[in-house]
């Protein structure tokens, strides 16, 4: 059996997340292989290679994707932060999602950039969820529409066509006639979404991130469980063309086709699921048993607290130094941890995030007097660090 510690969530001597690329997990749980090893080595190793070397290229990875990568730290010291881990590489090595809880603000989305960041697993297929989302549309979309205008486009071009060759009694146009009898094709009208994406055979798991999924319609946790369960979906638009011949679609990676054939699609190596949860609202139990629960710690200690504040300001350029800084900040700091501990307030680490930002950028240190500082410091807490819950006022 290998190490399964695959996330570690360290950091570099210059304080950054470690990056070390995933390697293939060859264990696999006899429950939780969805492809043989034959087949994926037949039909789509070489094509699952060649799309991982475009999508582990620096030029994949949006800007503010790599940054919410590299400022994510683990909310809590000690055994908080093994349970983090463990939870993580379990999902890894088990195949399993992970649904995530905690408060607004405890880092559950973060975690799953943190996560792509460090071993590599190429830009996060996200699907936020509202009330309105279905499974069917995160899988795929065809657009119906477009190709009955293009057919009937296509048929006016080739009467067209016909009738200037016969005129002319040329064949120069032959070529073209043929093609417009021969029509476009399906694939065309038809791009894979989030989760349809995160499913095509591939040697390694992409990270699939399902947020807010408590805000869902009541019956898509129990759509979910076959995906989950057989870690494969079709494509009835298709199937329907009874045809060995592969077709190529659009994914909801850019400029990265890929090929379906007889319009049904296999997972090989189940993606990393991360599914978060505010914990507005309870699962079914048959929803629960197919995933890994783990609740994301309040970061109510003042070291972790500085962690994550430096994680997002350090990599500011400045004159001023970071010592300098948390000099100014570790008041902010210290005061936001009591609050947390003291369990009367419900504020999330972005609001402390905010006020930090706002009290350097308002530079309440320089010429105003000390009375006028704490007022103007004052004021800017109250509109920052309001509560989250709900309260006449919001305060």
């Amino acid at each position: 059996m290998s190490d399964w510690k695959f996330f570690t969530g360290g950091l570099n001597s210059d304080s950054q997340p470690q990056q070390h690329p995933l390697q293939p997990i060859v264990e696999r749980p006899a429950w939780r292989q969805f492809m043989s090893i034959a087949d994926f080595d037949q039909d789509w190793r070489q094509a699952s290679e060649q799309r991982w070397a475009e999508l582990r290229s620096e030029q994949r990875l949006d800007t503010r994707s790599r940054e919410r990568g590299q400022s994510f730290r683990i909310r809590q010291a000690g055994t908080g932060q093994s349970d983090i881990l463990t939870a993580v590489n379990s999902a890894l090595a088990l195949r399993r999602p992970l649904l995530i809880t905690g408060n607004p603000g405890s880092g559950k989305t973060s975690l799953a950039y943190a996560i792509a960041y460090e071993l590599q697993l190429g830009p996060v297929l996200l699907w936020p969820i509202t009330t309105r989302s279905t499974l069917s549309d995160a899988l795929y979309r065809y657009d119906a529409i477009a190709r009955l205008q293009d057919t009937q486009f296509d048929k006016s071009e080739l009467e067209l066509q016909t009738l200037l060759a016969k005129d002319k009694d040329e064949d120069y146009d032959r070529a073209k006639i043929d093609q417009l009898k021969q029509g476009r094709s399906l694939g065309d009208y038809i791009q894979l979404g989030p989760v349809g994406t995160a499913f095509l055979p591939s040697h390694l798991p992409r990270v699939l991130l399902i947020d807010e999924v408590d805000k869902s319609d009541l019956n898509l946790p129990n759509d979910l469980l076959n995906l989950f369960e057989e870690g494969s979906y079709e494509i009835p638009e298709l199937v329907r063309q009874k045809s060995n011949a592969p077709m190529s679609v659009r994914t909801a990676d850019e400029q990265l086709p890929t090929e379906i054939v007889q319009g049904k699609v296999t997972c090989y190596e189940f993606p990393l699921v991360i599914m978060t949860s505010n914990g507005e609202r309870d699962f079914p139990p048959a929803f629960l048993r197919r995933c890994l629960r783990i609740t994301m710690p309040d970061p109510a200690d003042s070291t972790v607290l500085e962690n994550i504040v430096g994680a997002h300001f350090k990599r500011e350029a400045s004159d001023t130094t970071w010592e300098q800084v948390k000099k100014e900040v570790d008041p902010l700091i210290v005061e936001f941890a009591q609050k947390l501990q003291s369990k009367k307030s419900s504020l999330a680490t972005d609001q402390l995030l905010n006020l930090v930002y706002m009290v350097r950028q308002s530079q309440l240190s320089a010429d105003n007097d000390e009375q006028t500082k704490a007022d103007e410091l004052k004021a800017l807490e109250e509109i920052l660090l309001r509560r989250l819950t709900s309260d006449p006022g919001g305060k």
